[in-house]
């Protein structure tokens, strides 16, 4: 299907990238409304005298049939044309209804995936506001002692992470949805923050670390997150990406494991962390490092 092959055809522009969202919610709504339309039209040239001129009663044209099934759908009225017997008045107001339910089915759903998008973008400002990559993102959440400073931003991140993924199943075009602006890109912020988690996880002594109840569950909704967007047809990348450095953190004073423990441990996420890559690079995106 197009659809599918989306990311592929535009392959590493991420302008280009950022209007497949829209180009196929508008999309999707002209198809809607085209097969309506036409459903209705079928239906009363079932019937060539189905319709006829309110002042000269001469049985209606195709152009006429597709003139009056449109003004009825989206309940304009009748125009210059009148249903002919009491079946198709009844199937005229059949159509009113269903335009109406039609028009008002396009607008929740028109505002509910725009709502998703900015929610999207809310959530990527958030976590990159606190750092450019995983190893900025800890420095920040150290306060000289330990990085409890984190735990009321993990449940918030856990939480919003979970409202998306459901919105991503709910609305399967979010998917297609990519910002031209590398600090409201949630496939960025989710990569950075998975990357935090990572070093907070395997590269901190645990006495230093956040609380594990909040980290267990942030990691499971990132989790959660990939499988989601992973069914979106992307793939994890051929390789690994760069490796967090911990040496920047022993520079800052900050606690950290032994390079090699860290390494085992990096080596045993290969390929979640190849996925995050996967799905970084499908948005015309560079691994996040710091500039």
């Amino acid at each position: 299907m197009a659809v599918e092959r989306l990311p592929q055809i535009s392959g590493d522009h991420a302008k280009v990238l950022s209007t497949a969202g829209p180009l196929l919610l508008c999309l999707t709504l002209v198809i809607w409304i085209s097969l309506f339309w036409s459903g209705w039209v079928l239906i009363f040239s079932s019937d060539p005298h189905s319709l006829v001129g309110t002042q000269s009663k001469e049985p209606a044209s195709w152009s006429d049939r597709i003139y009056f099934t449109g003004y009825v759908m989206f309940t304009l009225g009748n125009g210059d044309l009148a249903p002919n017997g009491d079946l198709w008045r009844l199937v005229t107001v059949l159509e009113t209804a269903q335009g109406l339910l039609t028009i008002t089915f396009s607008v929740t759903y028109l505002i509910s995936v725009l709502s998703a998008v900015n929610q999207k973008r809310s959530f990527a400002q958030s976590v990159l506001s606190l750092g450019h990559d995983g190893t900025e993102i800890v420095q920040t959440a150290w306060n000289g002692k330990d990085f409890h400073d984190i735990d009321f931003l993990l449940i918030t991140f856990s939480s919003e992470l979970g409202k998306l993924t459901a919105q991503h199943n709910a609305f399967p075009i979010l998917h297609f949805y990519h910002s031209t602006q590398r600090e409201e890109s949630s496939i960025i912020a989710v990569t950075v923050l998975d990357e935090a988690l990572t070093i907070l996880k395997y590269g901190i002594p645990d006495q230093y670390q956040p609380n594990q109840l909040h980290i267990k569950e942030t990691r499971s909704s990132i989790k959660n997150y990939l499988d989601t967007v992973h069914t979106a047809y992307i793939h994890p990348a051929e390789q690994a990406p760069p490796e967090p450095d911990i040496t920047k953190l022993q520079e800052s004073g900050i606690p950290t494991l032994s390079k090699q423990t860290f390494q085992t441990a990096i080596n045993s996420l290969k390929e979640r962390r190849q996925l995050l890559l996967g799905i970084v690079q499908a948005g015309a995106r560079k691994w996040p490092e710091r500039e």
